[in-house]
């Protein structure tokens, strides 16, 4: 069985389309896609609401779940970073983890053929 990486990208809302369209020009069929909320160093920010100040911790951000053989990691990776970078603060992150095995339920086809 060859060895598959599991990618999980956490990007700005924005850039949600960007980076769908980036992975689809190198043929990422298949991706997850969550609403999620979170900050990073940043620590989120301060806004003004009816003249009280309030912190706001936890920003909206896009979460891309990926799973793919080794070699087309490299590419995958290149192409949401150019497509998700503003250069500015919260750009996101991307995490690269082993992935085991994987079965499609349906057919109960294993490894690289399940994704």
């Amino acid at each position: 069985m060859s060895e598959m990486k599991k990618i999980e990208a956490i990007i700005k809302p924005f850039k949600l389309e960007d980076v769908k369209e980036a992975l689809a020009e190198i043929g990422v069929e298949g991706m997850t896609v969550t609403e999620v909320k979170g900050f990073g160093r940043q620590k989120g920010h301060t806004e003004i609401y009816r003249g009280s100040e309030y912190t706001v911790d936890f920003l909206p951000k896009m979460k891309f779940e990926l799973v793919l053989p080794d070699e087309r990691v490299a590419d995958a990776v290149a192409a949401i970073i150019k497509s998700a970078k503003t250069g500015k603060i919260g750009d996101g992150k991307i995490f690269v983890l082993n992935v085991e095995d994987a079965i499609r339920i349906r057919t109960e086809e294993r490894g690289e053929k399940a994704v």
